[in-house]
């Protein structure tokens, strides 16, 4: 792999040189851009996937679905069907996407809209439904529309600072894009990560003046979900368990689990897999599988005894609190 990579280091400084001109051209006026008259909060991040844009947005809804008509804009990623669509009960993530139809199930009560042109998308949504506040689901790179406030997440282990631009690294964006963000929030940190470790990531990342810094972890729900009623996480430690992971990074879920003295084998698949007929028999075969909540979206109904485990972000320090403030100014 690290052959493979150095080999593609040319093609990287050609993406590299793509992306900056083009970043150029929007930052100048060439290429245009466009504010809308509802507000709009953004959730994106400059490397490929494995930040937690979804726990995020999810995130967001929850704080602010009370007060506010909301509605969730996303491409909708290896969805097979193409322009606008409504994600409803009955949508399936071929139709819409998994992470679009993750949040629809969390939270029926809001919409949830696909469209790979958050321009039409976010016209039709003001046209249609008529929602006061939109949420744009990785869009931080889609410089066609200028959002109200744009949440920039970076994980821990791979700091946008430390990357580099694809196929060698994972960045597809220039870092220096960093200064459109209002909010950064280095996720998937260790839980007791220290205000010294804090302040050298701060130090590292060179904010600009206003823009927040912030870190969070990852929270596993003890309690799994999916077939019949669930069943306590701790039930699974004298149980023959199978994970199967279709995500960005698999690692977090992979060590959580060994903590909590659970023995499974692993099968790991790309990000946003489709499983086949083959794949799903084989979990059948298996008498208890764990998935992601991503991955449970493309396999419920298809898999017996599938349980799937639920992740949400937390704040270190007094992160929550500030976090809040900053949603409740918008």
């Amino acid at each position: 792999m690290q052959l493979l990579r150095k080999i593609a280091f040319p093609f990287s400084l050609l993406y590299a040189l793509v992306v900056h001109i083009r970043n150029y051209l929007y930052d100048n006026g060439f290429f245009s851009s466009k504010m809308y008259k509802t507000p709009t909060i953004c959730v994106g991040n400059l490397n490929v996937g494995g930040t937690g844009k979804t726990p995020m947005v999810e995130m967001l809804v929850s704080h602010l679905q009370h007060t506010h008509k909301i509605a969730v804009l996303s491409r909708g990623y290896r969805r097979k069907t193409r322009g606008f669509g409504l994600v409803t009960s009955d949508s399936t993530a071929e139709e819409v996407g998994d992470e679009p139809l993750q949040i629809h199930s969390k939270f029926p009560g809001i919409i949830v809209a696909v469209d790979a042109d958050r321009q039409r998308g976010i016209s039709i949504l003001e046209d249609t439904v008529n929602p006061d506040l939109i949420l744009l689901d990785d869009a931080f790179q889609h410089r066609k529309v200028i959002p109200g406030f744009s949440i920039l997440l970076t994980a821990y282990d791979n700091l946008y600072t430390n990357d580099w631009y694809l196929p060698t690294g994972s960045l597809r964006d220039a870092k220096n894009q960093a200064k459109r963000a209002d909010l950064i929030v280095v996720t998937k940190c260790p839980p007791d990560l220290d205000s010294e470790a804090q302040s050298q990531i701060r130090r590292k990342l060179n904010t600009l003046n206003g823009q927040e810094v912030l870190f969070s972890f990852f929270a596993y729900d003890d309690h799994l979900k999916g077939y019949k009623d669930g069943m306590p996480l701790e039930g699974l430690t004298d149980k023959k368990v199978t994970l199967v992971t279709g995500v960005a990074d698999p690692e977090p879920l992979v060590k959580y689990l060994g903590m909590q003295g659970i023995t499974f084998e692993h099968l790991i698949f790309k990000d946003h897999h489709f499983f086949s007929e083959n794949e799903l028999d084989l979990f059948n075969s298996r008498p208890y599988v764990i998935t992601t909540e991503k991955d449970y979206m493309r396999s419920k109904g298809k898999v017996n005894r599938l349980y799937y485990i639920q992740v949400r972000h937390e704040f270190l320090g007094n992160g929550h609190e500030i976090f809040v403030q900053k949603l409740a100014a918008l």
